[in-house]
């Protein structure tokens, strides 16, 4: 493909643009601005700085399992998220190729780049495959048309990136979705039990660490010269910045009223110890006795979630969940009875009404962007996101996927 050499990006001349939330989406966000060169100082406001690199331990991103998964996610009316979850996995890879130079020493970003999701009883099959048809018979929102963008602009420096962006990636076809038979689910996953009433592979999804991420971000920001503001917003209007974007997770409620609660999901992850079973190859994803389960690969173990309880601001890991979470994974992976259980943490995940976010500009303050409210899919729908606030910091269009996501979805009439 040929480098775009359209029209120079109009740009919106600041000041200081202030990102309100230091974790995955903050950051990305953060670091665009500031290597796109959009404004004089990109100041980011997070208090808290406990986790290695200085990231905040307490987000959901800290805790997530790192999933890029529209595919294995998919529901039946729920359009908008599947398109939304679309986009931004095909925007993966030019996010990775230009955050390369930034990953520490150490195990990649990308841990897997595939996954099974199976289903263990009848009643679990039937909605499995009701899911998949469905989300077969979308339409890949990448091929409605171009951002009308150039295609180097969001992450310069990026060799994919510097492609046109007047191709559109490829349509949904058998290699982000395909049923299999158990007989290819046992040679692709040999580790597993043979359990499975229905099982699919999606070779273009996989998942990322979730730290090294968050580690190569903070990195990125760094050298990009982004500054770090250790206090708490309380108020918006407290914020000296010509533009602000709102990354601040379920405190975004009380900062700008949106409709976004927290709820809380459990994580474990396992380590590998001398003669345990290798664990799967790839991430995979189930319904056990009704109940939704993953287990993604990490060096040398393994991440195993997640439960979901609407418990508001509560952080405690609970008996009830682990037990649940390593009975429902043992059923599918019976080797891991053997590995240490080397971390049991609980996150609070900014989830919406209609399980969007709010992406765009606040229509009662030109200052403010919205780019919160990702409930589960965080880290999966960072690079679509960075992409619509960074068309609306220039004031182009951005994603038309983004589109559904807009924060006065709720009030306007």
């Amino acid at each position: 493909m040929t480098p775009d050499t359209g029209p120079a990006v109009p740009r919106i001349g600041a000041r200081r643009l202030a990102v309100i939330g230091g974790s995955v989406i903050g950051l990305a966000c953060a670091w665009s601005a500031a290597r796109t060169g959009l404004a004089a100082e990109v100041v980011i406001h997070e208090p808290d700085d406990s986790g290695p690199e200085g990231v905040p331990s307490s987000a959901a991103a800290w805790v997530a399992g790192g999933m890029l998964a529209p595919f294995s996610e998919a529901w039946p009316g729920e359009e908008a998220v599947f398109a939304l979850g679309v986009d931004s996995l095909r925007r993966w890879p030019e996010m990775l190729s230009a955050l390369e130079p930034y990953v520490p020493p150490g195990p990649p970003v990308r841990t897997a780049t595939r996954t099974h999701m199976l289903a263990v009883d009848e009643a679990d099959a039937r909605d499995l495959d009701m899911a998949m048809e469905w989300a077969a018979r979308q339409p890949d929102p990448t091929r409605d048309g171009p951002d009308s963008r150039p295609g180097s602009a969001v992450f310069p420096g990026s060799a994919v990136l510097q492609c046109s962006a007047s191709h559109p990636g490829p349509g949904i076809t058998e290699a982000d979705l395909r049923r299999v038979t158990r007989r290819e689910l046992r040679e692709a996953e040999p580790s597993l039990a043979r359990v499975a009433r229905a099982a699919y592979r999606m070779d273009s999804e996989g998942a990322v660490d979730n730290r090294v991420l968050l580690a190569a971000l903070t990195r990125a920001c760094r050298a990009e010269g982004v500054r770090w503001v250790r206090s708490a917003v309380t108020s918006i209007d407290d914020v000296d910045a010509d533009r602000i974007v709102l990354a601040a997770g379920s405190g975004s409620a009380d900062l700008a009223g949106l409709p976004v609660r927290p709820v809380k999901g459990e994580v474990l992850r396992l380590r590998a110890r001398p003669g345990c079973e290798d664990p799967p190859r790839g991430v995979v994803r189930a319904f056990v006795r009704g109940r939704p389960l993953y287990l993604v690969p990490r060096d040398g173990g393994l991440v195993v979630g997640a439960t979901q309880y609407e418990h508001g601001d509560d952080r405690q890991v609970t008996v009830a969940g682990v037990r649940d979470l390593l009975a429902d994974a043992e059923t599918i992976f019976p080797g891991i009875g053997e590995y240490e259980l080397a971390e049991a943490i609980a996150g609070l995940r900014p989830m919406s009404p209609d399980n969007l976010p709010f992406l765009g500009a606040d229509p009662r303050d030109p200052r403010l962007i919205h780019a919160t409210g990702h409930g589960r899919n965080g880290i999966a729908l960072t690079p679509v996101t960075v992409a619509a606030v960074w068309a609306e910091l220039h004031a182009v269009r951005g994603p038309a996927a983004a589109r559904a996501a807009a924060p006065d979805r709720f009030t306007r009439g």
